[in-house]
């Protein structure tokens, strides 16, 4: 997600904050950027996760398992 998309989340967040509030285009506009900001969040946190590994006491690297593995 680029700078400009997190200036615009930003501006739409002190906007409603504001007592002239959003408009509904500008709600919808906001929803669906938060969406894309949350899913680029997750997107990256999964990418580090899978290329995470433990080593236990013996030094052996053992990859994270996905829950209920």
């Amino acid at each position: 997600m680029d700078q400009k998309k997190i200036d615009r989340i930003n501006e739409l967040a002190r906007k409603a904050k504001s007592p002239e509030g959003l408009t509904e285009a500008e709600t919808a506009e906001r929803a669906a950027l938060r969406k894309e900001y949350v899913d680029a969040v997750l997107g990256s946190l999964k990418g580090q996760l899978d290329h995470t590994y433990i080593v236990d006491e013996k030094g052996n690297k053992h990859k994270l398992k996905k829950k209920g593995e």
